[in-house]
């Protein structure tokens, strides 16, 4: 990707400054200087959430973690080097906001069990406060999301109804829904609310026009309102009529605090982090995981390594693995990720051991061997006790952690030990100032399986967005956004 660098004067120091995912990052010359740590949000947002009066939020208890986080922060008066270029809902006050039509996109794409109940609200408590900033600012809250993958039309299993009663509990508000997102039922319903009133609009991949991010379509979302906020990051990497597109219609256009916090620290941490710096890499495929492999080893000093993806690094180095998953045709990739790590001086680590199954099933015989003694007929499943004690022995003194991709088939218990070690090794950490940030997908189950999501210091909300700000490209959802000529430091 592109990065832009210059050189700017913060608070009588040099600083250098560089885009990243459209966003401008500003990093002070002096670590004393630098003393935003992991986790650091906007000066604003902090103020804002820490505000019992702008957000009504009551108890600390009551607030979210990301709220506890920030108020900390504004409390111990925590300073910023991460600005970024582009605005954010916390620079709207209610001089802006109040009687604004406010289309807000977020990232509503719940977990739903057979009788559409929400098995994992995360992604919808994550949303609630940049809505509860909105309201509480007087703005009328247009909402909608996608949800699923629905192929011709509106179905009833993909529609948002879950979302609204649960949404309502958290917002201790009564929330509306239009059983559309353009049009004029979603006109009329809007021309009778009042402000601080929210309303969910229909999934807006019930169209085609949407994923095709035609501008017609993105006229008509934008139709029925002022102004814009994106706090979708796990569709900011797709430039979608709900994501990219309205941001020609609607101004200003800006991120909301989700958004930001996830930039904050995906990049923040990772571009600039408290040493040592190890990546957890892991899930089935070497393929689908090469750009963060790379782009991380230019920044970590050590990289481990878990998941089915290992084989195809024990068939690049000479072994045997039975019958476990290989990409034969990343064999040589494989090699040469190798051979970087070394050149660089990164600490390349792999399993020393592994757990096998005669069979890919919850129930199948297992056995533990050493990476040269794997059978035929056999199949690795998950990484062996020898194996997570040495990678726990390498976090030892690690202060910043980024996690992507399981250590094996964690969804069967049988084969979960490794995960759940590193999550639990993850959370220890944490305890003791390390930064820890779960890059989503899998790796998000598998620290709420351990029960252990709430000591991490940042699990993100988005799985492919993640991985590609990881991997160090713009995300269009953000480069779309209104850039910021106001400089904090």
């Amino acid at each position: 990707m592109l990065k832009t660098s210059v050189t700017r004067r913060v608070g009588g120091a040099v600083a250098s400054c560089r885009v990243v995912a459209g966003q401008r990052v500003c990093r002070a010359a002096s670590r004393q200087q630098a003393t935003a740590r992991c986790g650091a949000a906007r000066s604003h947002q902090a103020r804002a959430l820490s505000s019992g009066a702008s957000l009504a939020l009551g108890s600390r208890r009551s607030l979210t973690r990301f709220q506890q986080r920030q108020v900390s922060l504004a409390r111990r008066g925590a300073k910023l080097i991460v600005e970024a270029a582009k605005r954010s809902v916390g620079d709207l006050g209610e001089a802006e906001l109040k009687g604004k039509r406010v289309f807000v996109r977020a990232d509503l794409n719940v977990p739903l069990d057979g009788e559409q109940n929400i098995t994992d609200d995360t992604r919808i408590r994550a949303a609630v406060p940049t809505l509860k900033y909105l309201m509480d600012k007087g703005a009328k809250v247009l909402l909608t999301s996608h949800l699923g993958r629905p192929k011709d039309g509106p179905e009833d299993k993909f529609r948002l109804n879950p979302v609204v009663p649960r949404l309502s509990e958290l917002l201790g508000k009564e929330v509306g829904k239009v059983d559309d997102c353009v049009g004029a039922e979603v006109t009329a319903k809007v021309d009778s609310m009042a402000d601080g009133d929210i309303v969910v609009l229909e999934n807006v991949r019930f169209y085609k026009e949407e994923t095709k991010n035609e501008s017609g379509f993105a006229e008509k979302l934008a139709a029925n309102a002022d102004l814009y906020v994106n706090d979708a990051f796990g569709t900011a990497h797709r430039a979608h009529a709900s994501t990219e597109g309205v941001t020609k219609f609607l101004s200003p256009s800006v991120s909301g605090f989700l958004l930001q916090k996830e930039l904050d620290y995906l990049d923040g941490a990772v571009s600039d982090p408290k040493k040592p710096f190890c990546a957890i890499v892991g899930g089935s495929k070497v393929s689908s995981k090469i750009g963060v492999i790379e782009s991380l080893m230019a920044k970590c000093d050590k990289i481990i390594i878990g998941g089915g993806m290992i084989f195809t690094f024990y068939v690049a180095k000479g072994l045997s693995v039975g019958s476990s998953l290989v990409e034969e045709d990343k064999v040589e990739l494989a090699k040469e990720l190798m051979a970087k790590a070394e050149e660089k001086g990164v600490e390349f680590l792999l399993p020393s051991d592994v757990v096998l199954a005669d069979n890919f099933a919850p129930d199948a015989n297992t056995q533990t061997v050493t990476i040269d003694s794997i059978p035929d007929g056999w199949m690795g499943l998950d990484i062996g006790p020898e194996s997570l004690k040495a990678f726990q022995g390498a976090l030892s003194d690690c202060k910043t952690v980024v996690w992507n991709g399981p250590m094996g088939v964690f969804e069967f218990d049988a084969f979960a030990a490794g995960t759940v070690g590193i999550a639990d090794t993850l959370a220890e950490l944490s305890g003791k100032g390390c930064c820890t940030i779960i890059g989503g997908g899998d790796s998000v189950a598998a620290v709420e399986k351990a029960g252990v999501a709430e000591k991490m210091s940042h699990i993100s909300t988005g799985g492919g967005a993640s991985l590609e700000l990881l991997e160090g490209k713009v995300l269009p959802g953000v480069a779309a956004l209104d850039e910021t000529v106001a400089v904090s430091a």
